[in-house]
Protein backbone atom coordinates (compact mmCIF):
# COMPACT_ATOMS: atom_id res chain seq x y z
CA UNK A 1 0.00 0.00 0.00
CA UNK A 2 1.61 3.96 -0.97
CA UNK A 3 1.76 6.10 1.73
CA UNK A 4 -0.69 9.40 0.80
CA UNK A 5 2.15 12.46 0.41
CA UNK A 6 1.54 15.02 2.25
CA UNK A 7 0.25 19.06 0.56
CA UNK A 8 4.10 20.01 1.17
CA UNK A 9 5.24 16.93 -0.73
CA UNK A 10 2.88 16.94 -3.58
CA UNK A 11 3.34 20.82 -3.98
CA UNK A 12 7.42 20.18 -4.32
CA UNK A 13 6.89 17.44 -6.90
CA UNK A 14 3.95 19.83 -8.48
CA UNK A 15 7.02 22.30 -8.70
CA UNK A 16 9.79 20.16 -9.61
CA UNK A 17 8.50 17.49 -12.01
CA UNK A 18 9.61 17.00 -15.49
CA UNK A 19 6.86 14.79 -16.62
CA UNK A 20 4.84 16.27 -19.43
CA UNK A 21 1.20 17.06 -18.48
CA UNK A 22 2.82 18.53 -14.66
CA UNK A 23 4.52 20.64 -16.89
CA UNK A 24 1.89 21.92 -19.12
CA UNK A 25 -0.34 22.78 -16.21
CA UNK A 26 2.61 24.06 -14.15
CA UNK A 27 3.24 26.61 -17.15
CA UNK A 28 -0.78 27.46 -17.23
CA UNK A 29 -0.92 27.73 -13.52
CA UNK A 30 1.59 30.12 -13.33
CA UNK A 31 0.26 32.18 -16.66
CA UNK A 32 -3.47 32.33 -14.88
CA UNK A 33 -1.61 33.38 -11.52
CA UNK A 34 0.04 36.42 -13.18
CA UNK A 35 -2.99 37.62 -14.58
CA UNK A 36 -4.77 37.09 -11.03
CA UNK A 37 -1.95 39.36 -9.61
CA UNK A 38 -2.85 42.13 -12.37
CA UNK A 39 -5.94 42.03 -12.24
CA UNK A 40 -5.90 42.75 -8.11
CA UNK A 41 -3.42 45.54 -8.72
CA UNK A 42 -5.30 46.84 -11.39
CA UNK A 43 -8.52 47.22 -8.86
CA UNK A 44 -6.41 48.09 -5.72
CA UNK A 45 -4.69 51.15 -7.87
CA UNK A 46 -7.59 52.28 -9.88
CA UNK A 47 -10.57 51.94 -7.92
CA UNK A 48 -13.04 50.23 -10.43
CA UNK A 49 -13.35 47.54 -12.49
CA UNK A 50 -13.21 46.80 -15.41
CA UNK A 51 -9.94 49.26 -14.85
CA UNK A 52 -8.68 48.63 -18.59
CA UNK A 53 -11.04 49.50 -21.65
CA UNK A 54 -10.57 48.71 -25.79
CA UNK A 55 -12.09 51.02 -28.01
CA UNK A 56 -14.23 49.63 -30.32
CA UNK A 57 -15.33 52.11 -32.41
CA UNK A 58 -14.46 55.73 -33.67
CA UNK A 59 -16.86 57.50 -31.89
CA UNK A 60 -14.02 59.74 -30.04
CA UNK A 61 -11.19 59.90 -32.74
CA UNK A 62 -8.97 61.76 -32.84
CA UNK A 63 -8.90 61.95 -29.64
CA UNK A 64 -8.97 58.14 -28.93
CA UNK A 65 -8.90 55.36 -31.63
CA UNK A 66 -9.78 52.18 -32.30
CA UNK A 67 -7.34 49.57 -30.97
CA UNK A 68 -6.13 51.81 -28.20
CA UNK A 69 -6.47 50.68 -24.71
CA UNK A 70 -7.97 52.91 -21.65
CA UNK A 71 -6.92 52.99 -18.41
CA UNK A 72 -9.99 53.47 -16.50
CA UNK A 73 -10.21 55.13 -12.84
CA UNK A 74 -12.96 55.61 -10.51
CA UNK A 75 -14.52 58.90 -11.11
CA UNK A 76 -13.36 60.33 -7.61
CA UNK A 77 -9.77 59.28 -8.27
CA UNK A 78 -6.89 61.90 -9.30
CA UNK A 79 -9.37 65.00 -8.96
CA UNK A 80 -13.17 64.71 -9.22
CA UNK A 81 -14.81 64.24 -12.30
CA UNK A 82 -15.42 67.46 -14.34
CA UNK A 83 -18.13 67.83 -17.44
CA UNK A 84 -16.66 69.94 -20.75
CA UNK A 85 -18.50 72.93 -19.08
CA UNK A 86 -16.46 72.97 -16.06
CA UNK A 87 -13.63 71.79 -17.57
CA UNK A 88 -13.62 74.93 -19.77
CA UNK A 89 -14.21 76.86 -16.63
CA UNK A 90 -10.97 75.36 -14.38
CA UNK A 91 -8.88 74.52 -17.44
CA UNK A 92 -9.00 70.52 -16.79
CA UNK A 93 -8.17 69.01 -19.78
CA UNK A 94 -8.13 65.49 -20.44
CA UNK A 95 -7.54 63.82 -23.99
CA UNK A 96 -7.29 67.01 -26.14
CA UNK A 97 -10.37 69.00 -24.57
CA UNK A 98 -11.95 70.57 -21.55
CA UNK A 99 -13.42 67.80 -19.18
CA UNK A 100 -13.14 64.17 -18.69
CA UNK A 101 -14.09 61.64 -20.86
CA UNK A 102 -16.34 59.02 -18.48
CA UNK A 103 -16.91 55.11 -18.91
CA UNK A 104 -20.78 54.59 -18.25
CA UNK A 105 -23.05 51.78 -18.68
CA UNK A 106 -25.83 53.20 -21.08
CA UNK A 107 -29.49 53.30 -18.93
CA UNK A 108 -27.82 51.32 -16.59
CA UNK A 109 -27.76 47.98 -18.57
CA UNK A 110 -25.08 45.52 -17.40
CA UNK A 111 -25.65 43.41 -20.41
CA UNK A 112 -24.63 45.79 -22.88
CA UNK A 113 -20.84 47.21 -23.16
CA UNK A 114 -20.27 50.37 -21.57
CA UNK A 115 -19.81 53.59 -23.55
CA UNK A 116 -16.97 55.83 -23.36
CA UNK A 117 -17.84 59.64 -24.21
CA UNK A 118 -16.88 62.65 -22.75
CA UNK A 119 -19.63 64.17 -20.21
CA UNK A 120 -20.36 67.73 -21.79
CA UNK A 121 -22.41 68.95 -18.63
CA UNK A 122 -25.11 67.87 -15.49
CA UNK A 123 -28.62 68.39 -16.61
CA UNK A 124 -31.21 67.98 -13.74
CA UNK A 125 -34.51 66.35 -14.53
CA UNK A 126 -36.73 68.74 -16.13
CA UNK A 127 -34.41 71.08 -17.91
CA UNK A 128 -34.53 72.14 -21.45
CA UNK A 129 -31.61 71.81 -23.61
CA UNK A 130 -31.29 72.72 -27.48
CA UNK A 131 -28.34 70.63 -29.33
CA UNK A 132 -27.48 70.91 -33.17
CA UNK A 133 -26.70 68.90 -35.64
CA UNK A 134 -25.15 70.86 -38.54
CA UNK A 135 -27.84 73.65 -39.39
CA UNK A 136 -30.76 71.74 -37.27
CA UNK A 137 -31.80 72.48 -33.93
CA UNK A 138 -32.93 69.94 -31.20
CA UNK A 139 -35.03 70.48 -28.50
CA UNK A 140 -34.36 68.60 -25.81
CA UNK A 141 -35.69 68.29 -22.25
CA UNK A 142 -33.76 65.59 -19.72
CA UNK A 143 -36.19 63.17 -17.85
CA UNK A 144 -33.94 62.72 -15.26
CA UNK A 145 -30.74 64.40 -13.65
CA UNK A 146 -27.30 63.12 -15.33
CA UNK A 147 -23.88 64.13 -17.40
CA UNK A 148 -25.17 64.90 -21.15
CA UNK A 149 -22.69 62.93 -22.95
CA UNK A 150 -20.93 63.11 -26.82
CA UNK A 151 -18.54 61.01 -28.60
CA UNK A 152 -16.24 63.88 -29.82
CA UNK A 153 -16.06 62.67 -33.49
CA UNK A 154 -19.77 62.25 -33.14
CA UNK A 155 -22.12 65.46 -34.46
CA UNK A 156 -24.72 64.83 -31.95
CA UNK A 157 -25.27 64.39 -28.24
CA UNK A 158 -26.09 60.89 -27.14
CA UNK A 159 -29.21 61.68 -25.62
CA UNK A 160 -30.88 62.47 -28.95
CA UNK A 161 -28.69 60.14 -31.21
CA UNK A 162 -29.89 57.54 -31.08
CA UNK A 163 -33.57 56.25 -30.82
CA UNK A 164 -33.06 52.73 -29.65
CA UNK A 165 -29.12 52.61 -28.94
CA UNK A 166 -28.32 48.74 -28.95
CA UNK A 167 -31.83 46.93 -28.47
CA UNK A 168 -32.20 49.45 -24.98
CA UNK A 169 -36.12 50.00 -26.29
CA UNK A 170 -35.16 53.70 -25.57
CA UNK A 171 -32.83 56.53 -26.33
CA UNK A 172 -29.67 56.84 -24.12
CA UNK A 173 -30.63 58.89 -20.59
CA UNK A 174 -28.32 61.47 -19.23
CA UNK A 175 -25.96 59.35 -16.68
CA UNK A 176 -26.77 59.20 -13.56
CA UNK A 177 -23.75 59.04 -11.16
CA UNK A 178 -24.38 54.93 -10.33
CA UNK A 179 -23.73 54.11 -13.92
CA UNK A 180 -20.73 55.65 -14.41
CA UNK A 181 -17.70 52.83 -14.26
CA UNK A 182 -14.93 55.46 -14.51
CA UNK A 183 -13.34 57.94 -16.15
CA UNK A 184 -10.64 57.90 -19.04
CA UNK A 185 -6.95 58.37 -16.66
CA UNK A 186 -4.42 57.44 -19.89
CA UNK A 187 -4.55 55.87 -23.23
CA UNK A 188 -1.97 52.89 -24.93
CA UNK A 189 -2.10 53.40 -28.75
CA UNK A 190 -2.56 49.97 -30.61
CA UNK A 191 -2.22 47.53 -27.35
CA UNK A 192 -6.19 47.62 -27.33
CA UNK A 193 -6.24 45.16 -30.42
CA UNK A 194 -5.00 42.09 -28.35
CA UNK A 195 -8.01 42.26 -26.49
CA UNK A 196 -10.00 42.67 -29.53
CA UNK A 197 -8.98 39.18 -30.46
CA UNK A 198 -8.63 37.96 -27.28
CA UNK A 199 -9.42 34.01 -27.95
CA UNK A 200 -6.54 34.68 -30.87
CA UNK A 201 -4.43 35.44 -28.43
CA UNK A 202 -5.19 33.19 -25.60
CA UNK A 203 -4.55 30.04 -28.03
CA UNK A 204 -1.41 31.50 -29.27
CA UNK A 205 0.43 32.71 -25.87
CA UNK A 206 -0.71 28.49 -25.19
CA UNK A 207 1.05 27.51 -28.10
CA UNK A 208 4.08 29.62 -27.37
CA UNK A 209 4.17 27.80 -24.40
CA UNK A 210 3.89 24.30 -24.93
CA UNK A 211 6.85 25.27 -27.85
CA UNK A 212 9.04 26.83 -25.06
CA UNK A 213 8.81 24.08 -23.11
CA UNK A 214 9.60 21.56 -25.84
CA UNK A 215 12.30 23.36 -26.72
CA UNK A 216 13.51 23.22 -22.97
CA UNK A 217 13.27 19.78 -22.66
CA UNK A 218 14.81 18.71 -25.57
CA UNK A 219 17.84 20.81 -24.77
CA UNK A 220 18.31 19.56 -21.66
CA UNK A 221 18.07 16.27 -23.37
CA UNK A 222 21.01 16.95 -25.50
CA UNK A 223 22.91 17.90 -23.31
CA UNK A 224 22.81 14.81 -21.12
CA UNK A 225 23.31 12.66 -23.68
CA UNK A 226 26.27 15.00 -24.37
CA UNK A 227 27.86 14.25 -20.76
CA UNK A 228 27.08 10.31 -20.97
CA UNK A 229 29.00 10.44 -23.99
CA UNK A 230 32.10 12.22 -22.92
CA UNK A 231 33.43 9.72 -20.85
CA UNK A 232 33.27 7.28 -23.78
CA UNK A 233 35.35 9.37 -25.93
CA UNK A 234 38.15 10.35 -23.57
CA UNK A 235 38.36 6.50 -22.77
CA UNK A 236 39.10 6.10 -26.89
CA UNK A 237 41.58 8.24 -26.58
CA UNK A 238 43.54 6.52 -23.82
CA UNK A 239 43.67 3.44 -25.67
CA UNK A 240 45.18 5.19 -28.68
CA UNK A 241 47.99 6.52 -26.46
Amino acid sequence: MTQKKSFKEQLHTFRTSEETMIVYAREITYVIGTVALIVALLYLICGTWPAIVTIESGSMEPNMNIGDLVLVVAHDRFGVLQSYAEGKQTGHEKFSRPGDVIIFRANGNRELHPIIHRALSWSEEGEKHTFYEDARAIEYIAPNAGYITKGDNNSIEDQVGWENYRGLGSPILPVKEEWIVGKAYARIPYVGYLPLNVEKVIVILVLLIIIHELYLRSRSKEEKEGKTTEPRKSQKKKLKK
